[in-house]
This record gives structure tokens, C-alpha cells and sequence, in this order.
């Protein structure tokens, strides 16, 4: 695509059947504002910012499908009790301007037995290489229950109010980790070939699709690779985003990489806050995080638009589901170069932390820059209230209003 042609980022634009303002989304990031898994002022606040500074689409990140597919404590489980404080978040963001999605997902591998009381769940019997805690084999039966959970809490979405839904396979989730050649290895329609160990995804996209037809749209988060040898790379990643472009039950894929089960860093890239994460854990695993964090999380330095070689990949194979690129965008550069090379969309996520109106100011001078430095430190926020540290009115609250 050259530069004459490549869209505005700022003009409006449909994802799918949805219209968004601009091609700008609020990527998910944990958000520890619903202690009691129920939509609280806060976090209308936090998503309302968000709207208000100017993208096209907030997006509230992982709501449960279940309650056994929970990854931590105080998310919002998508059912119709929930409905109500939803319906609040989302008129608020709509009064602001913007789209919002609800991210879907089961937890599966990372889902903590401490947190949901049952034994998580795996395509094959697995051990977690960072908790240790062991993984049952989920049954035929157990696929089909999940997948109806996903069709289920798509509804309660529409019923809330949102504008799409954002289907998590990524990051060695549930869905994600029967792509994993490593995690899965059942002998049976859902493991061996990457086509087969797709067939999860694609029957849980479709089943969405059935339910929520055109009402709204409907976005998966898929991962490219993740980190974790012999896992999932971005050979056999292409198929399964091929396959479900086939089936036409997608709006959007959002490529991402890395996993909640081995080391994260790989998905953020830079400063690797182990002080900060040792700070937060039990007194008794400190020492253990200070002296081992950094070959436990990862450490890989931060560049400029970093998932974008691989993303790339990905252009010609997606026909007719629309890609939305994530990773290292901070300015106005980036946004005309991830269009430029093919993309309909841009997902930010730290740098809208810092800055939760970035995009309006983006908007007013294409020379503004994102003050984000990549410190990392707001990952270790979602143990309590997810926020950017450097920011006075995040952190300790607004001055003016005590």
C-alpha cells in the first residue's frame, strides 16, 4: 500500500458491523477495578478516559466465561447478574464517543485451583512450568460445555450493550493451548495435525457467530508464537488464522504473542520489574523471585513496533478478516505504518495507560510522542488496581477532588 493510499487512522471506519470513530483500539490490559467480580465506578472511569481521550474502541479485558476459567481474582464473570453494571460501562463509553468490546476467555492451564477450587484444565494432562500446578484432561464433553459458555457470554454482551466481543485465544489460554503442539497432545479430532488442533477455535468463533449473527462484531486474539519451545510458532499460527478466515465467522484478528505460562516478558518487552513483582508476593517466595524473576519472566529488549515482522506474515494470508496489529506503537508514525502495511487497525495498551488521551493528542500534533518508558511496573498494578506509575492522578488519585 503506498503512503497515497494509506488510510487516515483518524477517519472513521466499520469493523465489521460496527462503526468506530478511528481505527485506534484500547488493546485489553488487567484491570483490577471489579473486586467482587462486578463493574464498579472505577472501572467505568477507567474505560470512560479512555473514550473520552479519543479511541475508537475500548476494549474491557478478561471477562470469564466461567467461573472455573478465572486466571485471577475479582474478574468479571459474564452472566446475566453482571448485566447491569455492564449496561453502565457501556453507555458511559458510548456517551464518551467510543466503541467498547468485551474480551472472552477461559483461563484453562493458568486458571489457579487456589482461586476457582477445581483442578485447571488442558488439552492433555499438563504441569505448569511456573505455578507447578498440575492440569487435568478436559473431556470431549468439558469442549462442548466451554464452547457453549463462549456462545452464552456472547449474548450477555450483546444484552450489556457492547459493540463486539473479543474471543481470547491467545497467551496459552485455553483455547490458545490446544494450538500448542507442546500442551496438546491428544490423540483424538482435537490434537495431532495444526488443523485438528485448530478445530477448537474455529468451533468456538463459529458458535459465537451463530448466536450473535450481525449485531455485533466478533474479534479473535491469536497468537503468532509464544515463547515456549516446541510450542506455538508462526509456521503453523498462519494455518490456524487461514483456516478461520476460511470459515468467515471473524471480523477481526488481533496478532499478539507470548503467554501467561512462561515468560511473559516476551509479550512486553523491556524493563523486566522484578523488585516490583517480589514486593507483591508471599514473604516467604521473595528471595526466590529476586534471585530467579528475570530467567522465570523473560528478558527481551523493547523496540519500536516489535510484533511487526511477524505480524506482517500474516497480511496475505487473511483474506477476508480485517488484522489489527498490537505491539510498540506509541506514536502517529506507527499507526500510518501498520496501515501502510496492510492493517485495518492499531491496538495500544501501556502507552494508553500512560496517557489515557494519547489519541487526542495525536490528533491535535502528529509530532506527540508517548511519554510510556517501558518500565513494566504497571504489570505488577494488576495485583491490586492496574495503573501507570508514573502518572500522579492514576496512582495516588485526582488532588483536586479531596
Amino acid at each position: 500500500m503506498d503512503v497515497e493510499t494509506t488510510p487516515d487512522p483518524f477517519a472513521p471506519t466499520r469493523l465489521g458491523p460496527v462503526r468506530l470513530r478511528n481505527r485506534v483500539i484500547k488493546a485489553a490490559t488487567s484491570e483490577g477495578r471489579s473486586p467482587d467480580g462486578l463493574v464498579t465506578d472505577d472501572l467505568i472511569d477507567f474505560h470512560v478516559a479512555f473514550a473520552e481521550g479519543g479511541v475508537g474502541m475500548t476494549t474491557v479485558a478478561y471477562c470469564c466465561v466461567s467461573e472455573e476459567g478465572a486466571s485471577a481474582p475479582g474478574q468479571i464473570v459474564m452472566s446475566p447478574a453482571a448485566i447491569p453494571g455492564l449496561r453502565r460501562l457501556t453507555d458511559a463509553v458510548h456517551a464518551a464517543g467510543s466503541a467498547i468490546s468485551a474480551q472472552l476467555g477461559h483461563a484453562g492451564v493458568v486458571a489457579p485451583k487456589k482461586l476457582t477450587g477445581v483442578t485447571a484444565i488442558a488439552p492433555s494432562r499438563f504441569i505448569n512450568p511456573t505455578s507447578f500446578a498440575y492440569c487435568r484432561e478436559i473431556t470431549r464433553d468439558e469442549i462442548r460445555q466451554v464452547t457453549e459458555q463462549f456462545a452464552a457470554t456472547a449474548q450477555v454482551a450483546i444484552d450489556a450493550g457492547f459493540d463486539a466481543v473479543e474471543l481470547h485465544f491467545g497467551h496459552l489460554y485455553l483455547p490458545s493451548s490446544f494450538l500448542s503442539a507442546r500442551i496438546n497432545r491428544r490423540k483424538d479430532g482435537y490434537g495431532g495435525s495444526i488443523d485438528n488442533r485448530s478445530r477448537f477455535v474455529r468451533e468456538i468463533a463459529s458458535r459465537v457467530r451463530e448466536v450473535v449473527g450481525d449485531q455485533i462484531g466478533v474479534i479473535a486474539k491469536l497468537d503468532m508464537d509464544d515463547g515456549l519451545p516446541g510450542s506455538i510458532w508462526i509456521d503453523e499460527a498462519l494455518r490456524t488464522a487461514q483456516l478461520l478466515d476460511g470459515d468467515a465467522t471473524l471480523d477481526a484478528i488481533e496478532l499478539t504473542q507470548g503467554s501467561s505460562v512462561y515468560k511473559p516478558m516476551y509479550l512486553f518487552r523491556g524493563d523486566v520489574p522484578v523488585k516490583e513483582f517480589a514486593a507483591v508476593m508471599p514473604a516467604a517466595l521473595r528471595p526466590g523471585v529476586r534471585l530467579a524473576g528475570k530467567r522465570v519472566m523473560g528478558s527481551y529488549p523493547y523496540r519500536d513496533l516489535y510484533m511487526l515482522d511477524a505480524a506482517r506474515q500474516f497480511v496475505p494470508v487473511v483474506r477476508n478478516t480485517q488484522l489489527i496489529l498490537l505491539g510498540g506503537i506509541t506514536n502517529y508514525d506507527h499507526l500510518r505504518t501498520g496501515l501502510r502495511e496492510g492493517f485495518d487497525f492499531m491496538a495500544l495498551g501501556r502507552a494508553l495507560l500512560r496517557e489515557p488521551d494519547l489519541v487526542n493528542a495525536m490528533i491535535a500534533d502528529h509530532g506527540t510522542r508517548s511519554r510510556c518508558n517501558h518500565n513494566n511496573k504497571c504489570m505488577v498494578t494488576v495485583f491490586g488496581r492496574t495503573h501507570c506509575v508514573l502518572d500522579p492522578v492514576q496512582r495516588y488519585g485526582d488532588a483536586t477532588r479531596r
